[in-house]
């Protein structure tokens, strides 16, 4: 039995993967959880799987969580804050770690656990997004495999199984172009929260879910395959694939393509991560094609989706702007999350914080050279969202 932690377990990600493992008992156990706020639904996890410590991020939730586990046999190790939550990561003998927390707040565990030599099943695009120039050195320091755990990059591992080294010519990356990919872009000054929210093929939280509709998602992933594949940001492009079916292509030297598809369901590439290089039999609902009918590619609007222009900018621009980028993205999504901004006003902030940036710390800043930008430019985009003005231009060079 492959022993793993679970960060996030409350989350979509979470439930998914716990999902996964009460579906497969005799392959799986689970040694340690964490998740942030959601004590009811983290004690019946706790109930149900028995694991052996269990940490809440949130410090105020810990003696609501100590009271619905107080009669749990066998009583497991209970933390709480961000120091409880990396302890998890790095406990006992679980040789897989899935980074379901959202955000930021997934850098300091997924580092922990590495240093613990624990293989990440990477489901925090921010980890890499904001720390990879930290996180790379460290998996290769300690000898770990970060396996992708989202759709589009397990789709890229899976089909770069076998080919040889230098045979990736182009990555692929599908997006489904999220609740707007048929509005005009005339209408997306009107866009409300519960517009952002309707994502047409998946059920995910509701920051992913929005940067889904920005397409800020893809652009993440975009810095992410460049830090996973080693590929160059002029050879990683997007397609609008409204189907998403297809989840991500490779293109080889020989313009042969290899691509992953299915249905739309993060519990393929779940499994994958954990199982991995096994192939576990399933009894999911196999793809039919001619059930999904056509499958059809459009070049995404760039007029409609800034952020994914911003989102290569940042990449090429390298040193701790992808963590700028990162953070004012969170921020930015937060306040619209919360109607203190309106969406288009998203990409507005993004914008002005990276062309505030000013700092470089060249190609390999310190941990700490990264969570300082990541503060200054939460703090930079509130201060900007209470007198928005018109956009600057960009300059990340």
């Amino acid at each position: 039995m492959k022993a793993i932690t679970l960060l996030g377990s409350t989350g979509s990600i979470g439930t998914q993967t716990l999902d996964i493992l009460e579906h497969y008992p005799d392959q799986f156990r689970l040694v340690g959880i964490a998740a942030g706020n959601n004590v009811d639904l983290l004690a019946q996890q706790v109930h149900q799987f028995k694991p052996e410590i269990v940490a809440i991020s949130n410090p105020a939730k810990f003696q609501a969580l100590r009271q619905a586990l107080a009669g749990i046999e066998p009583q497991p190790q209970l933390l709480a804050g961000e120091e409880g939550v990396a302890a998890v990561a790095g406990y006992g003998d679980a040789e897989v770690v899935v980074t379901g927390i959202v955000g930021c707040a997934g850098l300091l565990p997924t580092l922990a656990a590495i240093r613990a030599g624990k293989d990440i099943a990477l489901a925090n695009k921010e980890t890499l997004i904001a720390g990879g120039p930290v996180v790379l050195p460290l998996v290769a320091e300690h000898g770990v495999k970060l396996l992708p755990a989202d759709s589009e990059h397990s789709a890229i591992f899976q089909c770069l199984q076998g080919v040889p080294p230098g045979g990736l010519r182009r990555i692929l990356l599908t997006a489904s172009g999220g609740a707007f990919r048929d509005w005009p872009v005339e209408k997306l000054a009107q866009v409300t929260v519960a517009d952002a929210l309707k994502h047409p093929n998946w059920s995910m939280g509701r920051k992913i879910t929005v940067d889904s509709a920005t397409l800020m998602n893809k652009g993440l992933e975009v810095i992410e395959a460049r830090y996973l594949f080693g590929v160059d940001y002029d050879r990683i492009a997007i397609v609008i694939h409204p189907q998403s079916i297809i989840h991500s292509l490779i293109e080889l030297q020989d313009t042969s393509v290899l691509a992953q598809l299915g249905w739309p369901d993060m519990r393929l590439p779940l499994l994958y991560a954990i199982s991995w290089p096994d192939r576990l039999p399933t009894t999911w609902e196999s793809l039919d094609l001619v059930k999904a009918g056509s499958l059809t590619f459009r070049e995404p609007d760039h007029s409609k989706y800034p952020c994914m222009d911003l989102a290569y900018q940042a990449g090429r621009a390298g040193g701790t702007m992808t963590a700028v980028l990162n953070a004012a993205n969170e921020a930015a999504v937060a306040l619209f999350l919360a109607e203190q901004i309106p969406f288009l006003a998203i990409p507005r902030l993004i914008e002005q914080v990276c062309d505030r940036h000013r700092l470089d710390h060249g190609d390999q800043p310190t941990l700490s050279d990264i969570l300082a930008v990541d503060q200054w430019a939460r703090g930079e985009v509130n201060r900007l969202s209470q007198t928005l003005g018109q956009p600057t231009v960009v300059s990340l060079g």
